[in-house]
């Protein structure tokens, strides 16, 4: 390890390998630096890899146009044709997202991190980033500890921070209006999920489907957020939830009780009940995790002099479903191209890499204010609500440009002349017309991102001032 670098990557996982990647392509000197053994690059915790595994056709693509790294066996586990989100009754589902494929997500790691070395990036195993070296207010380096638990300092011309949502780097970064130093609890879930070897008892395609990822919204089972259950090769499936922390505690004392994460996932594999014989798969001591992610949009800038950040260390993951993995995976590429590109330039200034800001807002980062202000509209209705919406509110075709982040037109749903009863529920179809009229105002002015950073802070008052009303309005309210 020599003592400075183009550019270094901090953290091995799916966003880091592939920045290291892609900078390496375009001929920057690159270190990547993982607090894991070689054997275990890229393990989120100390559970193992621990996500949902499931990621869609398109972004594997993206990687493919981009750096030209195609995936086959076995990364790629199974292949899925959708997700499909069900009401709380289970009476009613909306497509979710298409094609795409449940992950071995080890094995996708170990994939990455070749694919790096192979193409020149140095790495660094056991080595623990504490926070970034900084001069005159940029980042030129980091520090860390080790494998030897001895002090570190690490120079490079620009730092991409792959660190995770708890990143040492970011929180490190002095105060400034570009990069969000610490993340608001109400917009972070706890989930948890097991991977599991199974018998069916019977076929219920409501619980579980071989050919598709599923997603129950049920604000008692999951308060703030949703359960899945993912299917794997074999007699496999990646089963868990996601809750949010004031949505649990306000079911909890409503009903009463006192649950946790841990006793909800427990409780919501009682209620699939097609499921019998479980036995965690253990295989790379991956079989059962918790984590926390952000269900918002990316930080409103991703960069900072000298240093840019990738995936869930800029709170990437879909405000809706929570996935982290596409983001990431084209943060990760977009970050290592532009960083590759301003060392090759000689220009590692801060005009010089806001390219990043642009290129990951056009190609993902556009749509997740408008998903953040649908998911924020979802946490303030009860199961009731949802069950009704599902059946009355919406079209399959209407859900399904939501859940893209596009903008529906409503045509046929934006008037009172279909029957809605109850009061209840003509308010929550009201607050869904204000929810998509404020989707559209945030697409538009996201779609007006600014060119340089000398129009960044005006833009983003617009962000804050629109996304503070829609706070203010929905409160959650799960049962």
């Amino acid at each position: 390890m020599n003592s400075e670098y183009d550019i270094v990557v901090a953290g091995a996982g799916i966003a880091g390998s592939l920045a290291a990647a892609a900078a390496s392509r375009k001929g920057a000197k690159v270190l990547m630096l993982d607090r894991n053994d070689e054997s275990e690059v890229g393990k989120k915790t100390n559970w193992g890899w621990v996500c949902g595994d499931a990621v869609a056709k398109s972004h594997l693509d993206f990687i493919s146009d981009h750096i030209d790294l195609k995936f086959g066996d076995p990364e790629l586990d199974l292949k899925v044709d959708g997700v499909y989100a069900f009401s709380p009754d289970l009476e009613h589902k909306f497509l979710f997202d298409g094609e795409g494929y449940s992950l071995d997500r080890p094995k996708l790691a170990k994939k990455l991190y070749q694919y790096a070395i192979k193409h020149g990036a140095e790495y660094v195993p056991k080595f623990n980033v504490e926070g970034p070296i900084l001069e005159d207010n940029k980042v030129v380096g980091v520090y860390g500890r080790d494998g030897k638990n001895e002090q570190v300092k690490i120079k490079a011309k620009l730092v991409i921070d792959a660190l995770g949502i708890a990143s040492m780097i970011r929180r490190k970064l002095p105060v400034n209006n570009y990069i969000e130093k610490e993340v608001s609890t109400d917009d972070i879930e706890s989930t948890g999920r097991y991977i599991f070897n199974f018998e069916a008892t019977h076929d219920d395609l409501r619980y579980y489907d071989p050919h598709n990822a599923l997603i129950h919204l049920n604000q008692v089972l999951a308060p703030g957020g949703y359960g899945w259950v993912f299917p794997k090769r074999g007699n496999r499936m990646n089963i868990g939830l996601g809750v949010e922390k004031k949505s649990l505690e306000i079911r909890n004392s409503k009903l009463n009780k006192k649950d946790t994460l841990h006793m909800l996932i427990e409780d919501y594999i009682k209620w699939v009940p097609i499921i019998k014989n479980t036995s965690l798969d253990e295989t790379d001591s991956n079989g059962k995790g918790y984590w926390s992610v952000t269900v918002r949009r990316q930080f409103d800038s991703l960069v900072y002099p000298g240093y840019l950040g990738a995936g869930d260390s800029m709170a990437m993951p879909n405000p809706i479903s929570a996935g982290g993995i596409g983001p990431a995976m084209v943060a990760g590429v977009l970050a290592g191209e532009v960083a590759g590109e301003a060392i090759a330039k000689k220009d590692t200034s801060l005009e010089s890499i806001w390219d990043y800001n642009i290129k990951y807002n056009k190609d993902y980062g556009n749509k997740t204010a408008g998903l953040e202000v649908f998911r924020v509209y979802l946490q303030s209705m009860n199961n009731d609500l949802i069950n009704y919406g599902m059946a009355h509110f919406l079209t399959e075709e209407e859900a399904i440009e939501i859940s893209y982040g596009r903008i529906p037109k409503l045509t046929l749903r934006s008037t009172f002349n279909k029957l809605l009863s109850g009061i209840a529920n003509i308010n929550a179809f009201r607050n869904l017309l204000f929810v998509v009229d404020k989707m559209k105002t945030l697409n538009e002015i996201y779609n007006q991102y600014p060119n340089s950073p000398k129009e960044f802070d005006a833009w983003k008052a617009k962000v804050s001032t629109e996304m503070s009303g829609v706070k203010e309005k929905f409160k959650p309210n799960p049962v």
